[in-house]
């Protein structure tokens, strides 16, 4: 038994070593009382149920670069239940303290509730902090004190309160405990390749997971992609967006650290101040997206809108493929579709595109989207992903409403205009010429041949077809809905 007493660092969404709350907690617990800090990840059945095979071989390389930063073998892994592990762990040695970052989903809530109770009763200090958010959900409040289903209003509401607090640099010495776990597993034993197929390569391709990656990338955003986001940001060919959203994921880096970086820039570049503001009203989206996800009984499957549980949602294993593949023939769904197999990331504005189509033109269950990206998607998380599809899907928060249908060929026209982005990941109309290249079925025979495109398939279905389906479906359900059909443009 160790003759230190011991504080468990529990990592979780927190893979970092600066700005973390609860390492600066331990490390100041672990000054005060003489002691060591054991820092821990375990993968349980809740972190398994949230990774798809992107996100998979994300963590993997994160817990990688988190251990390096330790000192190497220095992070203790384990699989198995949460409570069981801290359990040994505390049998095992001389703990006395236990210190992690919150989580926001139901599972992980129930989980964590549940540890802190049985660790108040048997002795052992816990305490958990806020090392995710800019604020914790249930401070953002509405008049009559309740959560808010409407972005702008909770936006200017979190503006009004105090801000973020400053990011901390990294402890200057963590006094780590020198013991070894006897559960304790390998990270090869934790089994993080992507699954069912491992398209690693693509991902390593576009991405360095880590805390140091996600400081590269966000001063590569500020130095040179900030000026033009606000400009820019919609276009998918022009590389302007940060991509912080799987640093962020897995707290590689934390928004106060972000809040902070671009706030600063842009009171040294006054004429940046509006790009910046655009910026940190993203921040806003993911903190809405975390407080949805707390106050809602199950984003992921229960529609917030309870009238879209009657929605008529067709069930087309063929269309969904075509979907998931980037064969739907409408260019920039298809190729949104091969870019995130590929990378395991998707620009933001053909997330909206592509998930339209599937869930109004071809009627997809927004659900069925949900598990595909929470597949393949580098940055899927239990609050984005979800709250997303529910947006797209017009069930959700603050949602498009349904009647919004996004017409793919239109939305190729003005964000890809020249068709570059079209071009880079559908090659097979990389010869067709610009005003055909977002319809390539109204080119003739013999320009398809010439172009080498005659192999590139017809839509899966017709615009006009699958809006005024998506209308008699929508109408369908809202005849038992007390819904207002509004402005149809």
């Amino acid at each position: 038994m160790s003759a230190s007493p011991i504080a468990i660092m529990w990592f979780r969404n927190d893979l970092r070593l600066a700005d973390n709350p609860a390492l600066m907690a331990a490390c100041r617990w672990a000054g005060q009382n003489g002691g060591r800090v054991l820092p821990v990840f375990i993968y349980d059945d809740v972190i398994d149920g949230q990774l798809g095979g992107a996100t998979r071989w994300w963590l993997r390389h994160s817990l990688q670069s988190l251990d390096h930063s330790l000192g190497g073998q220095k992070l203790h892994l384990f699989r198995g239940t949460a409570q069981d592990v801290l359990t040994s762990v505390q049998a095992e040695y001389q703990v006395t303290a236990l210190f992690w970052n919150r989580c926001y989903d139901r599972p992980s809530i129930t989980r964590d509730t549940a540890i802190k109770t049985h660790a108040h009763q048997t002795g052992l200090m816990c305490e958990s902090f806020n090392g995710q958010l800019l604020f914790e959900p249930w401070d953002v409040k509405t008049g009559s004190g309740g959560s808010f289903k409407v972005f702008s209003p909770f936006w200017r509401a979190c503006l009004k309160m105090p801000p973020p607090a400053a990011p901390q640099a990294a402890p200057d010495h963590i006094p780590l405990a020198t013991v070894t776990p006897s559960q304790a597993v390998s990270l090869a034993e934790l089994d993080l390749a992507p699954k069912p197929f491992d398209w690693a390569g693509g991902l390593a391709e576009r991405f360095t997971p880590g805390e140091a990656g996600a400081r590269a990338q966000l001063h590569d955003f500020i130095d040179e992609r900030l000026i033009d986001y606000a400009a820019l940001r919609d276009y998918p060919d022009q590389r302007v967006t940060s991509e912080l959203s799987p640093h962020l994921r897995f707290g590689e880096i934390s928004p106060r650290h972000i809040w902070h970086a671009t706030a600063h820039h842009a009171d040294a570049h006054p004429a940046q101040a509006q790009t910046t503001a655009k910026f940190q009203s993203e921040l806003g989206w993911r903190e809405f997206a975390h407080h949805v996800l707390f106050h809602a009984k199950d984003l992921a499957t229960i529609p917030l809108q309870p009238a879209f549980a009657r929605f008529p949602w067709v069930q087309d294993a063929d269309a969904l493929k075509r979907w998931q593949t980037g064969q739907t023939g409408f260019p920039i769904v298809d190729a949104g579709m091969r870019e995130l197999w590929h990378t395991g990331y998707m620009h933001n504005r053909v997330r909206m595109i592509v998930g339209s189509v599937l869930v109004k033109h071809l009627l997809g269950d927004w659900r069925d989207g949900l598990a595909w990206f929470d597949a393949t998607l580098v940055d899927a998380c239990p609050a984005n992903n979800a709250f997303s599809w529910q947006w797209i899907g017009g069930c959700g928060a603050d949602a498009a409403p349904y009647f919004r249908i996004f017409n793919p060929v239109l939305q190729g026209e003005k964000f890809d205009p020249k068709g570059v982005y079209v071009r880079q990941w559908v090659p097979e109309l990389r010869n067709l010429p610009d005003t055909l290249i977002h319809k390539p079925w109204e080119a003739p025979r013999l320009v398809l041949i010439g172009a080498g495109a005659a192999s590139y398939p017809d839509p899966v279905i017709g615009l006009r077809q699958g809006r005024d389906r998506a209308m008699a479906a929508w109408r369908e359900m809202k005849k038992t809905a007390n819904f207002e059909e509004g402005d149809m443009t």
